[in-house]
């Protein structure tokens, strides 16, 4: 879920990518970030892979190679882009390629690919030069797809979190309450500005939007483990963070220790024109 906390810059918060220090964070526990954030579904990956020209996957803002991981188990080739050099280790050692950069000053030295993926990152991408790297390296034919997850907690799990995040968090322009009343719909800004971009670039067919429906369970204790991973939490100094987890975690006790919640994976996705 794209999270923007607090920054003495103060950049708009509907420019995730301008939050730097955000963007860079989840690497202060990586092996967290590994063990915990989910896997996209396969349906997903299967879909991207069987619509695309070729094996060669760049995958941009890969972190510890979650994504990678799936599409090199469907056969793919892949290399990962990532800012963070300590991401970036996580996901050497566990068997992907990595080039550290940003995206949008990655040096491609003419290679190209069939397919570009963004597993939950893109909204950290300037989606104007993201749109112009991505037209740039895309063989003829190829895709392009970013993709996020929505989950939907449980009413007692969001209110506890919504509560303990504006007490520890009173000045942050994060807008706690999209965590009790998640939805698709909180995705489109970022899915219409991604278009956009592409459809602005030029050299694309008319991009398109895909939806997978999924479930995700937890005990108090995997729960607690995803937590300090969003984007929200990530700087937040160990006792605040210590006070929001263990509202939370009450809150997960009184449903019996654990949940099952609905989730949703949207992607933006489009096709590189063979004429541009």
């Amino acid at each position: 879920m794209p999270t923007v906390p607090s920054e003495g810059s103060r950049p708009s918060a509907n420019k995730p990518h301008e939050y730097r220090q955000t963007a860079e964070s989840f690497g202060s526990d990586a092996e967290r970030y590994d063990r915990a954030r989910p896997r996209s579904p396969e349906a997903l990956v299967e879909r991207i892979v069987s619509g695309s020209p070729g094996p060669d996957v760049l995958d941009v803002g890969c972190g510890t190679g979650i994504a990678a991981r799936q599409f090199r188990a469907a056969g793919c080739t892949v290399l990962g882009v990532d800012p963070d050099a300590r991401m970036a280790d996580v996901a050497r050692r566990l068997g992907t390629e990595v080039e550290v950069a940003a995206f949008e000053a990655w040096a491609p030295a003419g290679r190209k690919f069939d397919t570009v993926v963004a597993a939950q990152s893109w909204h950290w991408v300037d989606p104007a030069a993201g749109a112009a790297m991505a037209k740039r390296v895309l063989r003829p034919h190829g895709r392009f797809a970013a993709f996020w997850h929505v989950f939907r907690l449980p009413s007692q799990v969001a209110e506890a979190t919504v509560a303990a995040c504006r007490r520890v968090m009173p000045d942050s322009p994060f807008d706690f309450g999209a965590l009790a009343n998640p939805s698709v719909a909180v995705y489109g800004p970022l899915l219409t500005k991604a278009a956009e971009e592409i459809r602005g670039v030029g050299g694309f067919d008319e991009p398109e939007e895909w939806s997978f429906s999924w479930e995700w369970s937890h005990t108090r204790e995997t729960w607690l483990d995803v937590m300090p991973t969003l984007g929200a939490l990530t700087r937040l100094p160990a006792d605040a963070s210590a006070s929001v987890l263990a509202e939370v975690g009450a809150a997960v006790d009184a449903m019996g220790g654990r949940f099952t919640m609905p989730c949703t994976t949207v992607a933006v996705t489009a096709v590189r024109s063979a004429s541009t």
